[in-house]
């Protein structure tokens, strides 16, 4: 077995706030491994809304109440390590878990049903309710850890448990099938690049909402079509509707989406990047039959066919960019202004430099 510091680098959220908030710490205790989890050397972690949001204190209903900031919404337990994202190895485990796992490149699955080797009444959010991969180490119950078969380098791995994860969830809820016409908005970002690319794997015909700048890019990554963010959105459904809307984005033209689904159609969100408050005609939920779909929490078999996705190559990891773990706040700058496509990513470890 590897020899193992007793402390570690890794960043630190303090407080709710801005990025003052973060705080790069080299004399972190090293985690301490229950029966059932393994240690993780980090080698990357990607960037994402769920990082900003909570440090922000976003998710919280009350004006940034930190009682209800973090994604479940309860209150943090602070200093906390975030991210989501992770791609690493496995360098011990607990006492529950095979030896022969030590050695392994894993995924990390972020929607946990299991901290501590205690089964949660409700999911946690990896780096959010516990500690995260935005460090030298971190700690997961085996059963969260997916080992990977792939020749993809660590930070293209890590570019895809949230956002990738998050996707398949969405288009598994809204039960997405060949033939049918899915409207993704918020197209160019993580979640809905991997999205598009997702759908398209279940032959699904795709149009993505995206800008003038980043149309070619979607198209390459399997778009059929692509529409500008304040485009004519009713023109496309004019002779023939969506049968899904996956929808990350909401605000002021969120009616607008319910309108260009047909009856019987499935709307499915994650993500309120316009804004979480919408206006809502009831007569057109009920007088369409429509389905809408709240998709946080992952069902059990999302991430293992992630992983299948993955090793198979029918998808591709989109980064947009690459920073040491210790300029994490350019990159969050750089993430929030959106002028990107598909991932950031943090490199750690043996990729720090």
């Amino acid at each position: 077995m590897k020899s193992l510091p007793s402390k570690m680098y890794g960043v630190q959220l303090t407080k709710h706030g801005d990025l003052d908030a973060l705080t790069f710490n080299e004399n972190i205790p090293l985690p301490t491994l229950s029966d059932n989890d393994v240690l993780i050397e980090v080698r990357a972690a990607g960037v994402n809304n769920t990082d900003l949001n909570t440090r922000k204190g976003w998710y919280s209903k009350g004006d940034n109440n930190a009682e209800d900031a973090g994604w479940a919404g309860n209150a943090l337990a602070l200093p906390l390590i975030q991210g989501a994202d992770v791609c690493g190895y496995i360098v011990a485990v607990g006492k529950n878990v095979s030896q022969e796992r030590i050695g392994e490149r894993v995924i990390i699955e972020p929607c946990l049903t299991e901290v501590n080797s205690q089964k949660l009444d409700s999911p946690w959010y990896f780096g959010s309710e516990c500690d995260g991969g935005f460090a030298q180490f971190t700690k997961v119950a085996s059963r969260h850890a997916h080992a990977v078969n792939s020749t993809m380098t660590d930070v293209e791995l890590a570019s895809f448990p949230c956002s990738y994860s998050t996707a398949e969830n969405m288009l598994h809820r809204a039960n997405v099938k060949e033939g049918e016409r899915v409207f993704i908005t918020g197209a160019s970002g993580g979640v809905g690049s991997a999205a598009v690319q997702l759908a398209k794997a279940r032959g699904a015909y795709v149009i993505a909402v995206t800008s003038e700048e980043k149309r070619v890019t979607l198209e390459a990554l399997g778009a059929d079509e692509t529409v500008l963010r304040n485009g004519d959105w009713a023109s496309l459904a004019k002779h023939e509707a969506f049968d899904v809307v996956i929808d990350l984005v909401a605000g002021p033209r969120w009616p607008e989406l319910l309108e260009v689904l047909k009856p019987f159609g499935r709307y499915a969100t994650s993500g309120a990047i316009a804004g979480p408050e919408v206006t809502l005609d009831v007569r057109t939920l009920y007088l369409k039959d429509l389905a809408l779909l709240g998709c946080t929490i992952l069902e059990s078999e999302v991430f293992g066919n992630l992983v299948k996705h993955i090793e198979k190559g029918s998808i591709k990891p989109l980064v947009s960019a690459t920073y040491p773990l210790a300029e994490i706040c350019q990159a969050q700058q750089d993430f929030e202004k959106k002028k990107h496509i598909g991932k950031m990513v943090l490199t750690v470890g043996e990729n720090k430099s």
